[in-house]
């Protein structure tokens, strides 16, 4: 396993534990206001954290595992080259994208942390907290796209299975 796998693995592993916490933020949310008439003023801003920063570290794994929404029913219908060639052209295709949304995402991020932009809320955080996760997700993106591109082009990956990566 690559330094890169053992990384998206262990931010999987860490996106889980958002998830899990935004999970717990919300029930506590639900029972206080109604249970008990004593409603928060953190559940909903700190747990759209968890679920913004889950989202957003989670994916590389995802595509890496071949976990994302995958519509192949032509693929499947062409030759083992055409279907490196076509992987490698989605790959290059989602790297590109990523490259796009991390370059945007860190000119957003930067100029919110310059400017001190607070979220206006209970809480007032900093609206660049949120903000980073974007750039940081679809740079990791970015470099798996291109790793998947690589080994669909160079055979490692069996272009015809659809699973299987980083288990």
């Amino acid at each position: 396993m690559t330094v890169f796998q053992r990384l998206t693995k262990a931010l999987a592993w860490a996106a889980s534990g958002l998830f899990v916490a935004a999970g717990l933020m919300l029930t506590f949310e639900v029972v206080a206001r109604h249970f008990f008439t004593a409603p928060t003023i953190w559940a909903a801003e700190l747990s759209q954290l968890c679920l913004i920063w889950g989202s957003l570290l989670g994916m590389t794994w995802l595509l890496g595992a071949r976990r994302h929404i995958a519509v192949d029913a032509l693929v499947e219908l062409l030759s083992v080259q055409q279907r490196r060639f076509t992987e490698a052209f989605a790959m290059l295709t989602v790297a590109a994208f990523s490259a796009v949304v991390a370059w945007k995402g860190w000119g957003i991020f930067l100029d919110s942390f310059e400017r001190g932009r607070t979220t206006g809320s209970m809480l007032d955080l900093p609206t660049w907290v949120s903000e980073l996760a974007v750039p940081v997700g679809f740079a990791l993106l970015f470099i798996q796209g291109v790793i998947e591109a690589y080994l669909a082009i160079t055979g490692r990956r069996d272009a015809s299975a659809s699973h299987g990566a980083h288990e």
